[in-house]
């Protein structure tokens, strides 16, 4: 087994430079994983019409199964169900539950018809742990 500890990506995005950075020097990771494109497809495409998403995230938890030990991060972002699975499996298996905070700007740029153009800019803050 191997003692190296990892950090999982569960979101619908690819980490940013500085989520790469925060989660070596902040939480000690030596590795970062990305689902593959299957399990990133399954993860980013959950029906909204489904009454339960447990089957529908059978693959990912099996996945999950396959390559986490005690005391990996998993950062997990998501449809609200299956987050909550998954934070849920994740605390089962003594693996780290997180998700990403961010910080918002908005800059407005004022034209000279009177119209207002507004941009939306997303920092990355930190890693929080899902708290039970």
């Amino acid at each position: 087994m191997n003692n190296s500890k990892k950090a999982i990506f569960l979101v619908s995005h690819t980490p940013t430079f500085e989520q790469k950075e925060q989660l070596k020097k902040e939480w000690g990771i030596d590795k970062l994983i990305i689902p593959p494109e299957e399990i990133r497809k399954i993860w980013r495409s959950i029906p909204p019409d489904i009454s339960s998403v447990k089957e529908w995230i059978e693959p990912i938890i099996d996945w999950l199964s396959d390559i986490c030990s005690p005391g990996d991060i998993i950062v997990i972002q998501g449809d609200y169900g299956a987050t909550f699975i998954i934070v849920n499996w994740a605390k089962e298996k003594d693996c780290i539950p997180v998700y990403a905070t961010t910080q918002r700007i908005l800059e407005e740029e004022k034209r000279e018809d009177g119209s207002v153009v507004q941009k939306r800019i997303f920092k990355h803050s930190r890693f929080r742990k899902y708290e039970f």
